[in-house]
Formats: structure tokens, C-alpha cells, sequence
């Protein structure tokens, strides 16, 4: 492998309640559009929390980011 080469993270995956926030608050083609990285990067920051509450907060700023464009984990973005 090529020193340059990083091994891919494993896919996360989407837990039903950031489906169902998605569809809801009509952006899961805003989701879509985002490169897979993105979408693996958000489910994986969701996920890998213990805290219901933390959960929560993280899937918010994501919906938030979505809607807004151009940020990606509080960082410009883009795309």
C-alpha cells in the first residue's frame, strides 16, 4: 500500500431517528449530495456518543449545517 494511502473507515450506520430527522426536515438530498466521507464522518460523530442527549445536540448541527451549505463539521465548506 502506498504510504499516502489511509485504509477506509468503516461505513456507519444510520440509525433511524437521523432518518427520520432528515425526512422530516426535507434534507436527505442535501444529505445525499454530500460526499461519502461527510456522510460516514457525521454518522460516525453521531453514533460514537453514549449520551442520548449528546446524540441529539450532534444530529441538530448537522440538520443545521445541511440546511445552512457550505459547512461541514463547524468548518467552510465547498461543495
Amino acid at each position: 500500500m502506498s504510504p499516502r494511502l489511509r485504509p477506509l473507515r468503516p461505513r456507519e450506520p444510520m440509525p433511524d431517528f437521523v432518518r427520520e430527522a432528515l425526512e422530516e426536515r426535507g434534507l436527505t438530498e442535501k444529505y445525499e449530495a454530500r460526499p461519502p466521507y461527510q456522510r460516514n464522518d457525521y454518522l460516525l460523530w453521531i453514533n460514537k456518543v453514549k449520551r442520548e442527549e449528546t446524540k441529539r445536540k450532534h444530529l441538530e448541527q448537522m440538520l443545521e449545517e445541511l440546511e445552512a451549505g457550505g459547512v461541514y463539521m463547524g468548518m467552510k465548506w465547498n461543495g
